[in-house]
Protein backbone atom coordinates (compact mmCIF):
# COMPACT_ATOMS: atom_id res chain seq x y z
CA UNK A 1 0.00 0.00 0.00
CA UNK A 2 1.30 3.51 -0.83
CA UNK A 3 2.15 5.83 2.03
CA UNK A 4 1.04 9.47 1.99
CA UNK A 5 4.42 10.85 0.89
CA UNK A 6 4.65 8.66 -2.18
CA UNK A 7 1.01 9.38 -3.01
CA UNK A 8 1.63 13.12 -2.76
CA UNK A 9 4.75 12.85 -4.90
CA UNK A 10 2.84 10.82 -7.49
CA UNK A 11 0.07 13.44 -7.54
CA UNK A 12 2.51 16.29 -8.03
CA UNK A 13 4.26 14.40 -10.82
CA UNK A 14 0.94 13.58 -12.45
CA UNK A 15 -0.27 17.19 -12.34
CA UNK A 16 3.05 18.44 -13.69
CA UNK A 17 2.95 15.97 -16.54
CA UNK A 18 -0.71 16.73 -17.20
CA UNK A 19 -0.01 20.43 -17.59
CA UNK A 20 2.96 19.82 -19.88
CA UNK A 21 1.31 17.28 -22.17
CA UNK A 22 -2.16 18.78 -22.24
CA UNK A 23 -1.20 22.20 -23.62
CA UNK A 24 -2.68 21.25 -26.99
CA UNK A 25 -6.04 22.85 -26.34
CA UNK A 26 -7.89 24.70 -29.05
CA UNK A 27 -8.67 28.35 -28.29
CA UNK A 28 -12.22 29.36 -27.54
CA UNK A 29 -14.92 27.12 -26.10
CA UNK A 30 -13.23 23.73 -26.62
CA UNK A 31 -14.29 22.54 -23.18
CA UNK A 32 -17.98 23.29 -23.64
CA UNK A 33 -18.05 21.05 -26.73
CA UNK A 34 -17.35 18.09 -24.45
CA UNK A 35 -20.53 18.53 -22.38
CA UNK A 36 -22.40 15.27 -22.01
CA UNK A 37 -19.22 13.21 -22.25
CA UNK A 38 -17.26 11.67 -19.39
CA UNK A 39 -14.93 13.25 -16.86
CA UNK A 40 -11.92 11.53 -18.43
CA UNK A 41 -12.68 12.99 -21.88
CA UNK A 42 -13.20 16.46 -20.45
CA UNK A 43 -9.99 16.48 -18.44
CA UNK A 44 -7.83 15.49 -21.38
CA UNK A 45 -7.55 19.22 -21.91
CA UNK A 46 -5.79 21.00 -19.05
CA UNK A 47 -7.92 24.13 -19.45
CA UNK A 48 -11.12 22.19 -18.72
CA UNK A 49 -12.91 21.68 -15.43
CA UNK A 50 -15.45 18.90 -14.88
CA UNK A 51 -18.39 19.52 -12.58
CA UNK A 52 -19.83 16.29 -11.18
CA UNK A 53 -23.05 17.92 -9.95
CA UNK A 54 -24.07 19.28 -13.38
CA UNK A 55 -22.03 16.77 -15.46
CA UNK A 56 -20.69 19.68 -17.50
CA UNK A 57 -17.27 20.33 -18.96
CA UNK A 58 -16.37 23.99 -18.38
CA UNK A 59 -13.44 26.19 -19.32
CA UNK A 60 -11.37 26.74 -16.19
CA UNK A 61 -11.72 30.36 -14.98
CA UNK A 62 -8.03 31.23 -14.80
CA UNK A 63 -8.67 34.86 -13.85
CA UNK A 64 -10.30 33.95 -10.54
CA UNK A 65 -7.70 31.26 -9.65
CA UNK A 66 -10.38 29.19 -7.89
CA UNK A 67 -13.64 28.41 -9.68
CA UNK A 68 -16.52 30.40 -8.20
CA UNK A 69 -19.15 28.48 -6.23
CA UNK A 70 -21.83 29.58 -8.70
CA UNK A 71 -19.94 27.85 -11.52
CA UNK A 72 -19.27 24.64 -9.60
CA UNK A 73 -18.76 23.93 -5.86
CA UNK A 74 -15.20 22.92 -4.98
CA UNK A 75 -16.38 19.53 -3.68
CA UNK A 76 -17.89 18.74 -7.08
CA UNK A 77 -15.16 20.29 -9.27
CA UNK A 78 -12.57 18.01 -10.85
CA UNK A 79 -9.38 19.23 -12.51
CA UNK A 80 -6.47 17.06 -13.55
CA UNK A 81 -7.85 13.85 -11.99
CA UNK A 82 -11.41 12.61 -11.98
CA UNK A 83 -11.10 10.80 -8.64
CA UNK A 84 -9.88 13.83 -6.65
CA UNK A 85 -12.05 16.87 -6.02
CA UNK A 86 -10.61 20.37 -6.29
CA UNK A 87 -10.94 21.08 -2.57
CA UNK A 88 -8.86 18.01 -1.65
CA UNK A 89 -6.30 18.96 -4.28
CA UNK A 90 -5.91 22.46 -2.84
CA UNK A 91 -5.61 21.18 0.73
CA UNK A 92 -3.10 18.48 -0.27
CA UNK A 93 -0.90 20.90 -2.18
CA UNK A 94 -1.04 23.44 0.65
CA UNK A 95 -0.03 20.82 3.22
CA UNK A 96 2.81 19.53 1.03
CA UNK A 97 4.01 23.10 0.42
CA UNK A 98 3.90 23.84 4.15
CA UNK A 99 5.83 20.67 4.98
CA UNK A 100 8.49 21.55 2.41
CA UNK A 101 8.86 25.08 3.81
CA UNK A 102 9.05 23.82 7.41
CA UNK A 103 11.58 21.14 6.45
CA UNK A 104 13.71 23.76 4.69
CA UNK A 105 13.62 26.07 7.72
CA UNK A 106 14.48 23.21 10.10
CA UNK A 107 17.42 22.19 7.90
CA UNK A 108 18.58 25.80 7.70
CA UNK A 109 18.36 26.18 11.49
CA UNK A 110 20.21 22.89 12.11
CA UNK A 111 22.97 23.75 9.65
CA UNK A 112 23.51 27.17 11.23
CA UNK A 113 23.45 25.75 14.75
CA UNK A 114 25.88 22.94 13.89
CA UNK A 115 28.21 25.39 12.16
CA UNK A 116 28.29 27.66 15.23
CA UNK A 117 28.72 24.66 17.53
CA UNK A 118 31.58 23.38 15.36
CA UNK A 119 33.41 26.71 15.37
CA UNK A 120 33.11 27.00 19.17
CA UNK A 121 34.37 23.46 19.45
CA UNK A 122 37.33 24.21 17.17
CA UNK A 123 38.16 27.34 19.16
CA UNK A 124 38.10 25.37 22.41
CA UNK A 125 40.34 22.69 20.90
CA UNK A 126 42.84 25.30 19.67
CA UNK A 127 42.85 27.00 23.10
CA UNK A 128 43.49 23.67 24.82
CA UNK A 129 46.36 22.90 22.45
CA UNK A 130 47.86 26.38 23.00
CA UNK A 131 47.70 25.87 26.78
CA UNK A 132 49.46 22.50 26.46
CA UNK A 133 52.21 24.02 24.32
CA UNK A 134 52.67 26.92 26.77
CA UNK A 135 52.88 24.54 29.73
CA UNK A 136 55.50 22.33 28.02
CA UNK A 137 57.56 25.39 27.08
CA UNK A 138 57.53 26.67 30.67
CA UNK A 139 58.58 23.23 31.94
CA UNK A 140 61.48 23.14 29.47
CA UNK A 141 62.62 26.64 30.52
CA UNK A 142 62.51 25.63 34.20
CA UNK A 143 64.57 22.46 33.44
CA UNK A 144 67.16 24.46 31.45
CA UNK A 145 67.46 27.04 34.25
CA UNK A 146 67.89 24.25 36.80
CA UNK A 147 70.66 22.64 34.69
CA UNK A 148 72.43 25.98 34.25
CA UNK A 149 72.23 26.67 37.98
CA UNK A 150 73.65 23.17 38.69
CA UNK A 151 76.58 23.80 36.31
CA UNK A 152 77.28 27.22 37.85
CA UNK A 153 77.19 25.69 41.33
CA UNK A 154 79.52 22.86 40.29
CA UNK A 155 82.17 25.25 38.98
CA UNK A 156 81.68 27.90 41.67
CA UNK A 157 80.11 30.49 39.42
CA UNK A 158 76.93 30.85 41.39
CA UNK A 159 78.10 33.96 43.27
CA UNK A 160 78.41 37.49 41.99
CA UNK A 161 80.01 37.92 38.60
CA UNK A 162 83.71 38.88 39.05
CA UNK A 163 83.65 40.95 35.86
CA UNK A 164 80.75 43.12 37.02
CA UNK A 165 83.25 45.58 38.58
CA UNK A 166 84.54 46.58 35.17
Amino acid sequence: MMDSRSLAAALLLLFGLATVFAQTSAPGKACETKNGTSCEECLQNVTCLWCIKTKMCLTYPARTILPPHALCPLNDARWGLCWMNFQTLIITLAVIGGIIIIAFLVCLFCCCKCENFGSKRAEAKMEKQANKTRTKQEERRAEMKQRHDDVRKKYGLSGPNPYSKF
